[in-house]
């Protein structure tokens, strides 16, 4: 299990970005050959006109090989022949120069485009491969900037995410200078909601730090089509750390809930620490965890992104398991609040269930509908919409443990009723 999970952090850490839009690599006749066409790269070119750049560092070996560049809008190319498939292609590039530029016609609408390699050897199983060094590339796609010059490297669907994370730092800086200093304070005194707000605090700033990895990333990768994978891949391994610490934070507050059949109501809303409980926050994390390096794996080939829309297997558990968690909170919601008398009470527990809500079904709600947006808008809708909403929902939890007027009144309510209440701490003197 552990050489498994050193396989999958390695893999969210360190594997490149293939699919980069500044694109060094070589051209393999053997390859072409075995794939029916070397696949290179893709770009989602806009609606203007894009511009493809394709360096070579022998353009003679080129020459020789015959060697071309084919851009296909669309590769479900399943059942046809070496000959078809690459007949197929939409452009051809014949490789003839050092350099070569070649102008996308407008599109309609932003259309991804896939880049493939092939040379006279390609579909001629037959003929013996030469033993000749492959030709070694350079391809730079580029979008049409504010200007309408071909000189913009963010393919359609990420334009536009370089702002939000700069929007968001800026909006995470302000709100730090301004509650940094009584959030600091209260975590100083400890007291009844010490765990849950030093829980929701680390997982606020690792979500920051995520923001900022990603815009660290961004902004190189505006300049050349690259960026700092590494960078981009920390931006994950940070959400993916706040996501587990929040979960462990949600399940451990619920699990008087959900492990309280017979007595909902004896302990609603405790932090629990038994055996049991610990036991089935930790498994459920730790099947989240698991399935969040399985889903980044399962991406590798795609763009640092912290939510993907993709329909992979891991993704449909990651989705399935947050919907569950929902049902079960909203159906244990619906015994203690169809019995509980207090109005104080039922408020409390309506405002920490909007928050649990808003975190656990905000991705897959956003999932489906990004279907009815088009292909170039869907990954912006989730990767932006998620980081909003869970956003807020760490806000209203915030609210909900500093309120003094809310959480402070209930738990006294009842020593039984709250985690760690007035009458459970030996701190009462300093209340």
């Amino acid at each position: 299990m552990s050489r498994l999970f050193a396989r999958f952090l390695a893999a969210a850490l360190f594997i490149s970005d293939a699919l980069g839009k500044s694109v060094t690599g070589v051209f393999k006749s053997e390859v072409a050959r075995l794939q029916n066409g070397q696949y290179i790269t893709k770009f989602m070119f806009g609606g203007d006109s894009g511009r493809l750049v394709c360096r070579l560092d022998n353009a003679a070996l080129a020459v020789e090989h015959e060697a071309r560049l084919l851009l296909f809008p669309d590769m479900d190319l399943d059942g046809l022949s070496c000959d078809e498939k690459l007949a197929r292609a939409q452009f051809t590039i014949h490789l003839k120069h050092d350099e070569h530029n070649q102008t996308v016609p407008r599109q309609s609408s932003p259309t991804l485009w896939h880049v493939l390699y092939a040379d006279r050897y390609t579909c001629q199983d037959v003929v013996t491969l030469p033993s000749h060094p492959d030709v070694q590339y350079t391809i730079l796609m580029f979008n049409p900037d504010s200007a309408g010059n071909p000189l913009d490297h963010f393919s359609s669907e990420e334009a536009g995410l370089h702002s939000f994370y700069f929007l968001l730092l800026l909006a995470y800086f302000v709100a730090s200078c301004i509650y940094v200093q009584p959030l600091y304070q209260a975590l100083r005194k400890g007291g009844p909601m010490h765990t849950v707000l030093r829980v929701l605090t680390v997982a606020l700033g690792l979500q920051g730090l995520s923001a900022l990895c990603n815009y660290v990333h961004l902004a190189r990768y505006s300049r050349d089509g690259v960026g700092f994978p590494l960078v981009g891949s920390l931006a994950e391994l940070w959400d993916m750390i706040a996501q587990v610490s929040m979960l462990y934070m949600l399940l451990s507050l619920c699990m008087g809930w959900t492990l309280s059949r017979r007595k909902p109501q004896s302990r609603p809303l405790q932090w629990e620490q038994t055996p049991t409980s610990t036991a089935v926050a930790a498994g459920v994390v730790i099947a989240q965890g698991v399935l969040l390096l399985w889903e980044q794996y399962s991406a590798a080939d795609s763009e640092h992104h912290s939510f993907h829309t993709q329909r992979s297997l891991p993704a449909l558990l990651l989705l399935l398991l947050r919907l569950t968690l929902a049902l079960v909170l909203a159906s244990v919601l619906y015994q203690i609040t169809s019995t509980e008398r207090s109005t104080l009470k039922r408020d409390f527990y309506l405002s920490f269930t909007k928050g649990c809500f808003l975190w656990f079904l905000c991705h897959p709600v956003l999932v489906f509908v990004s279907s009815i947006f088009n292909e170039h808008q869907r990954e912006k809708v989730v990767t932006i919409g998620v980081i909003l909403c869970q956003s807020i929902s760490v806000v209203v939890l915030y609210q909900l443990f500093l309120s003094r007027s809310l959480y402070w009144e209930v738990s006294s309510l009842s020593s039984v009723s709250l985690p760690l209440t007035m009458s459970r701490t030996n701190q009462r003197g300093r209340y």
